[in-house]
């Protein structure tokens, strides 16, 4: 098994295939287009990995057909803990319908072999840029999270009536404030969460569930 290159990025191409002309080669192709990658000869050396390391960034890059534990076994375990990384199947051609199968399952995709150069480079650069819209939006969800939890109550107590679309006038009576204080939190509210309006302050509440 080989590590990832000395400019690693962090999204990463794992590659898992027990042939070493195999890795070699597909490790110079995606090298020599800017990807960096993990090289792994085996299926359970890769989930050794994922057990035993921090959470992997990237794509993975699949053999069908290995000794001992078969790609879709791989593919079984990740999904049995929950490893969300796009997974592209390197099947030959009488793979094809288990290949199929994978993806029913939530593989990326498969690509036959013998596979061209360019249309392989070109799937995985998908695959890593649906990663990439992934993490972004989990960050921007838990950024959104830790906003919320940042409130005070009394931006709270304004939230929730924004939200409901009431006026100020009607928020400063309620809560027994004048309009300027309303005003005020309002902006608070509005900048803390990044949000521009009562509209999307409401969407952003129904999404997140906040109380």
């Amino acid at each position: 098994m080989t590590g990832p290159n000395s400019a690693a990025v962090s999204l990463e191409v794992h590659l898992v295939d027990d042939e070493a002309p195999v890795r070699a080669a597909l490790e110079f192709l995606l090298s020599t287009h800017g990807l960096s990658v993990s090289c792994y000869d085996a299926g359970a050396a890769f989930l050794q990995r994922i057990a035993s390391g921090p959470p992997l960034r990237g794509c993975i890059l699949l053999d069908v057909r290995m000794p001992v534990m078969s790609g879709l076994q791989v593919h079984d375990a990740l999904l049995a803990r929950g490893v969300p990384l796009p997974v592209i199947f390197l099947s030959g051609h009488g793979d094809i319908g288990m290949a199929v199968a994978a993806v029913k399952k939530g593989a990326f995709d498969f690509v036959e072999k013998p596979f061209g150069d360019t249309a392989l480079v070109g799937r995985v650069r998908e695959a890593l840029a649906l990663e990439a819209a992934q993490q972004a939006r989990l960050h921007g969800s838990d950024a959104r999270d830790n906003a919320l939890t940042s409130l005070t109550q009394r931006e709270r107590d304004v939230l929730h009536r924004v939200a409901t679309g009431k006026l100020n006038k009607v928020i400063a009576d309620e809560l027994g404030v004048s309009m300027r204080t309303v005003e005020v939190y309002r902006a608070r509210v509005y900048a803390k969460l990044q949000v521009r309006s009562a509209a999307e302050l409401a969407t952003l509440l129904a999404r997140h569930g906040a109380d």
